[in-house]
């Protein structure tokens, strides 16, 4: 069985999330080769020349320059008809879940997402991934040739190695007539970007926030200021409970920097961060889902006995979150 390496450039290099992918094909022991699409690709592929592939393809036009569905599947199956693998295998990041299931399509392949483990053993390759809100792990192989597989990020080591000289081949591609045109990319400044996958420490805050406090006053407008100035002095990612980002859509007043995208747990995300705390959150059967890949977790809670604390949380601080995350930022500052 042979295997190929589909991978994108990212301002120029492999993001991380490609260089886990990477790893992850190296710890196979399958022969593979490697493809690289976008700006760069010819550097990026003799920056990973000694991974051990047998052969390096890129496309490297203006056409993948920047991201898009209709160049960047056409790149994307040119690259895998012509290494002829019958395991292909791809980052999980936003460019490729656009494209690739069409690629599958295209090349006539099976297509499986959220890929966090692929083994192989006596020529047969195995996949795991996490069903039903991450509580059911499956494994689970296919006979489908060639077999798709995009791998989430933060599951695997980058992979580390020295640079060489890839002797890369360039593969021609037809683009044909481009419908779309990319005329620039908008994004918020980078103090106002609550949701960092790369950061250390991941905060959550609940809905605790927006209640009356002890002195039977409401003081959203102090909590804002305590979160943003806590994330953008530590540099953490956002997260938030179901219960405080549907606060918007029920009319009360909440955080305005926070929305469904920062949700985690049950009917949110699982991101993945060496360090967790929770704050202002009851912390039951939701957070637990939500944090179940935070290697170490903390809360600030009133209630030493709230079910977050309960066998969910490695260190617990109990007091008033507005008190201690108050003292914390002055600390920080």
């Amino acid at each position: 069985m042979k295997a190929f390496v589909l991978l994108h450039t990212e301002h120029g290099a492999l993001p991380k999330a490609a260089l886990e992918t990477l790893n992850a094909a190296c710890g196979l022991g399958l022969p593979f080769s490697v493809g690289i699409v976008g700006q760069g690709a010819a550097v990026a592929a003799d920056a990973v020349a000694t991974c051990g592939a047998a052969t390096f393809a890129v496309v490297d036009t203006p056409e993948v320059a920047q991201p898009r569905y209709a160049s960047d599947a056409v790149a994307a199956t040119a690259l895998i008809q012509a290494a002829g693998a019958d395991l292909v295998l791809a980052p999980n990041t936003s460019r490729f879940a656009r494209c690739l299931p069409g690629v599958a399509h295209r090349t006539g392949a099976q297509v499986d997402t959220h890929i966090v483990s692929v083994t192989a053993e006596g020529g047969v390759v195995k996949a795991q991934r996490w069903f039903y809100r991450q509580r059911i792990l499956s494994s689970f192989s296919r006979t489908v040739c060639p077999w798709m597989l995009l791998v989430d990020g933060g599951v695997n080591a980058p992979w580390q190695g020295t640079a060489g000289t890839a002797n890369a081949q360039a593969v021609a591609v037809d683009f044909g007539e481009q419908r779309t045109t990319v005329t620039g990319v908008q994004s918020p400044a980078s103090d106002a970007q609550t949701i960092r996958p790369e950061a250390a420490l991941l905060f959550v805050a609940g809905a605790g926030w927006t209640k009356k406090q002890k002195d039977g006053q409401y003081h959203i407008g102090e909590a804002g200021a305590i979160i943003q100035g806590f994330l953008g002095k530590a540099k953490a990612s956002l997260g938030s409970s179901k219960s405080l980002v549907d606060l918007k859509s029920e009319g009360q007043e909440t955080l305005s920097f926070m929305s469904h995208m920062n949700q985690v747990g049950q009917t949110g995300s699982t991101p993945r961060h060496p360090k967790g705390l929770s704050t202002c959150c009851h912390g039951e059967e939701p957070h637990a889902v939500g944090w179940r890949f935070i290697n170490e977790r903390r809360a600030i809670n009133l209630d030493p006995n709230c079910g977050w604390a309960q066998g969910k949380a490695d260190v617990v601080y109990v007091g008033d979150a507005f008190e201690i995350m108050g003292k914390v930022n002055t600390l920080l500052a």
